[in-house]
């Protein structure tokens, strides 16, 4: 990598930037609060791309995309994806921190968090978009069980993102395509290895799902990420993947294991000084339980909607709450309530939110 580069990718982060964006023949661009913009420089080259490319193992003569992890000076552990765009190199970077952040400083609840970590068997999700946080709220319970457990973990990344080091527990992490082949077959070893608690960087695939949900069920703590919307969007997506006639048996088995789900977003701060966090929380409760099992999905909201006394609130809740502190604009909330219109009435009419969490 040329020092220029590395002085941009440096000075992107340092500065506060959440990706930087490199394409062939276009100059560096940068996400920052949310907005993508132009960053100063030049046209980048086909051979400075290539170069990064290969340092991380990545053929750039090759048809195929790839995600990567990267040492820059001055930014410190990179997360990148590097992949074609007409035909031209191309590369998504983000900023890995080197200490997993607290619970408190993410705006997560602690302890209803702590309560699930603390259990010996069942699966706990993070959804959310792309850029949500997902990976930084799976890395702050890790840490949390590190500082606080005797436990073996074991990780399956792609890539390595947060990396451990041995408090109270021992953490084994693997990366796909290093130390093992796909999520599947290290899921399935992992299962001999005798581990406490799996985590899977992402649920990408049916046969990845299926022994997710059987290691949950067999006495070990899974914590796993989805790309989904909100936690009715993301139990729907795991039963959906599988064929009609596997489904009733994957309902029993999500109904059963599902301790709860945390589905992000990061929202513009109404100060400009960055984002900050709206989290839906599911927690699975008698009813939500049985809402699975019947596969009323569409009841669920509503559960959560009463059901705070349990640790419930749905992403509205949230938002509504962010609100009300000044956290956000009212231009912000409507875009990221789930429903506009709802959201909008209930606002205007100056009606108290039904959460606890304020």
């Amino acid at each position: 990598m040329t020092i220029a580069l590395a002085d941009l990718i440096s000075t992107a982060f340092t500065g506060g930037a959440s990706d930087v964006f490199l394409v062939e023949g276009e100059k560096p661009r940068v996400r920052t609060d949310g907005e993508v913009i132009v960053a100063h420089g030049e046209p980048l080259d086909h051979d400075s791309i290539a170069e990064i490319w290969k340092s991380c193992g990545l053929d750039p003569n090759s048809q195929n995309d790839g995600d990567a992890s990267l040492e820059v000076p001055g930014a410190g552990r990179l997360r990148l994806n590097a992949y074609r765009t007409l035909g031209r190199l191309a590369l998504v970077m983000r900023p890995i921190k080197e200490v997993a952040p607290s619970f408190d400083e993410l705006g997560l609840p602690g302890d209803l968090l702590t309560s699930w970590l603390q259990r010996r068997s069942g699966l706990i999700l993070f959804s959310g978009p792309t850029g949500s946080g997902k990976s930084t709220s799976v890395a702050a319970c890790l840490d949390w069980i590190n500082k606080n457990q005797s436990r073996h973990i074991v990780t399956i990344e792609d890539p390595i993102e947060f990396v451990y080091s041995h408090s109270s527990c021992l953490i084994k992490q693997r990366e796909i395509g290093h130390d093992t082949r796909s999520f599947p077959v290290a899921l399935r070893q992992a299962l001999r290895q005798d581990p406490d608690v799996i985590v899977v960087s992402e649920l990408r695939d049916l046969e990845t799902i299926r022994i997710a949900l059987t290691a949950a069920e067999t006495g070990h703590l899974v914590l796993a990420t989805l790309h989904t919307l909100d936690a009715p969007q993301s139990i729907d997506r795991l039963v959906d993947v599988f064929p009609a006639d596997q489904q009733a048996q994957i309902i029993t088995q999500l109904a059963s294991v599902v301790e709860g789900i945390v589905s992000q977003r990061l929202i513009s701060r109404a100060d400009g000084q960055g984002r900050v966090l709206a989290s839906e929380i599911l927690r699975a409760n008698h009813g939500i339980r049985a809402c699975i099992r019947e596969k009323k999905f569409e009841q669920i909201v509503g559960l959560m909607e009463i059901g705070h006394q349990d640790g419930n609130r749905t992403i509205d809740q949230s938002i509504a709450s962010l609100l009300q502190q000044g956290y956000i604009t009212r231009e912000e909330a409507l875009f990221h309530a789930r429903d506009q219109r709802n959201f909008a009435e209930a606002e205007q009419a100056k009606k108290p939110t039904k959460s606890i969490w304020t």
